[in-house]
């Protein structure tokens, strides 16, 4: 057995193998609840073969949406509407997941396919956008975000908090929170965003107390026995790279003393200033850094859609699960077709046992 199919254990669950599909926003919610699109589309990936499908980048409060269109768990509506996804999931094999998050001064944006830049001030779709700091990203998202107050901060945490919940009554068994991409949680701790100069801006501890409040309020309501993950970037390719990993190690290491399991390592998208050296598997290394020097499991998304390569990060004590993201879009039985090129016989325990019966049994018929 290669690598990538090898099971994956963290705390009580056990993944069939270390191929994950990670959030990737659909912007087809209404007021925050999944529909049709939902109902259809996760399945459809979870039948194909990974070991843990995380669903979409869904929103703590209404405030906290990418776009209109993203999904939410800040009422039980939504969290009614996503349990029969939940359990879509899991009934396909797969590790049900769930990505709650903030999106913070990136807030109130068109759709990609709409724009991707922010919501004009005349337009009623539009919300006032909070940050640690009055500091717009910039160039499609210009948008000037209100500089939030101790409130502010305290009640964003205590919607992390109530999201998580929800998520479980849901039935999510992994949930990841989303502290990158220059969202509410990266701009705490990025010097381009923070420009505090109270308890949550300046230092390395100030920036990180955001976060580490939030792990911690959140692990208080989340089961011991489930996996508690973060996605965060911990790059920027900004020029200063050395010393922001270096932080971003300390963090990863105070992460896991707060009780995270594992870290989905990202880049951070908080400049525009960013020189990402776009390539196959380019955080890997960075993710392997991270993994040995923090001693936490690690994952990674970002050109890992060759079967070879992603078998290599895994095989290479590069990365413990491997983010296969835009390649399950094109074809949900990605994991089927890399077991084969990997040259696994009888991947069985890939294919939900009525497709592997129809596939194994009359090959070549």
């Amino acid at each position: 057995m290669t690598a990538l199919f090898e099971p994956f254990k963290l705390k009580d669950l056990t993944l069939r193998n270390r191929i994950a599909v990670p959030p990737m926003c659909q912007y087809m919610a209404t007021d925050g609840v999944v529909n049709d699109w939902h109902r259809v589309h996760y399945p459809a990936i979870a039948r194909g073969g990974a070991g843990l499908v995380i669903v979409e980048a869904t929103a703590v409060s209404p405030e906290g949406r990418i776009t209109p269109n993203c999904t939410g768990l800040w009422n039980n509506a939504q969290a009614e509407a996503l349990a029969p996804i939940a359990a879509s999931i899991k009934a396909a094999g797969a590790v049900p997941g769930i990505q709650i998050g903030h999106a913070g001064r990136k807030a109130s944006a068109n759709r990609p396919w709409e724009g991707d830049d922010h919501i004009a001030a005349d337009d009623a779709r539009g919300w006032p956008t909070i940050s640690p700091s009055a500091t717009a990203f910039g160039a499609n998202l210009p948008k000037v975000p209100r500089a939030m107050t101790v409130e502010d901060i305290a009640r964003v945490r205590a919607d992390f908090v109530a999201a998580a919940r929800r998520a479980l009554e849901a039935g999510f068994e992994w949930l990841e929170l989303h502290f990158a991409h220059g969202y509410l949680g990266q701009s705490f701790f990025s010097v381009h965003a923070n420009e505090r100069d109270d308890a949550y801006g300046g230092s390395f501890d100030n920036r990180s107390r955001f976060l580490l409040e939030t792990l911690r309020a959140v692990r208080k309501v989340w089961p011991e026995h489930l996996p508690l993950t973060a996605r965060f970037g911990v790059i920027e390719y900004d020029g200063r790279d050395e010393e922001t990993l270096a932080e971003s190690i300390e963090l990863a290491r105070n992460f896991k003393r707060e009780g995270l399991d594992l870290l989905s390592v990202s880049v951070g998208f908080s400049t525009l200033e960013a020189r990402v050296p776009w390539g196959p598997a380019f955080l890997a290394p960075i993710a392997e850094r991270v993994r040995r020097e923090a001693d936490l499991p690690v994952a990674a998304a970002w050109g890992i859609d060759n079967p070879a390569i992603a078998d290599a990060t895994v095989r290479e004590g590069q990365l413990d699960l491997v983010m296969v993201g835009r390649a399950h879009l094109a074809n949900p039985h990605w994991p089927l077709q890399a077991a084969r090129a990997l040259g696994v016989e009888r991947p069985t325990w890939v294919l939900p046992a009525p497709y592997a019966h129809w596939l194994e049994r009359y090959a070549g018929a």
